[in-house]
């Protein structure tokens, strides 16, 4: 059984600041878990805009405070997300978070993210995993 809490992970390699500096996440749960997923507290800053793509990851997000207008660019549809909002990025859709006020969600990955990942320049988090334990 792990017990943690976010407050436990700030300031460490599990805190993550994004090198566009429009958010941070506390990334609780990790691939090095080893139990198929991982779960992050993030947020994105009031007045920024964030492209995004998950081409290797499927990721559900639950917002918990703020609000951001979310644009999906494959179905060329816009969403107000406020909290109690779910969407999930099932097909990989390319899409952008425009945050109108400190946007704090829940996330889950699959596959798990290693805590190493941050957007490349087409908004697409890298393949990372864990070596295999021996």
């Amino acid at each position: 059984m792990i017990v943690r809490s976010f407050k436990d992970i700030e300031g460490t390699d599990r805190h993550v600041k994004a090198a566009s500096g429009t958010w941070e996440s506390k990334r609780i749960v990790l691939a090095k878990e080893r139990v198929g997923f991982s779960l992050h507290e993030t947020i994105l800053y009031a007045g920024t805009e964030t492209s995004m793509w998950y081409a290797n990851h499927i990721e559900a997000v639950v917002c918990t405070r703020g609000e951001a207008e979310l644009t999906d660019h494959e179905a060329g549809k816009t969403y107000t997300i406020t909290p109690g909002t779910m969407y999930l990025l099932d097909g990989h859709e390319r899409h952008t978070l425009r945050v109108k006020e400190d946007f704090h969600c829940i996330c889950v990955f699959n596959p798990p993210v290693t805590g190493r990942e941050d957007h490349d320049e087409n908004g697409v988090y890298p393949l990372l995993t864990e070596p295999e334990e021996v």
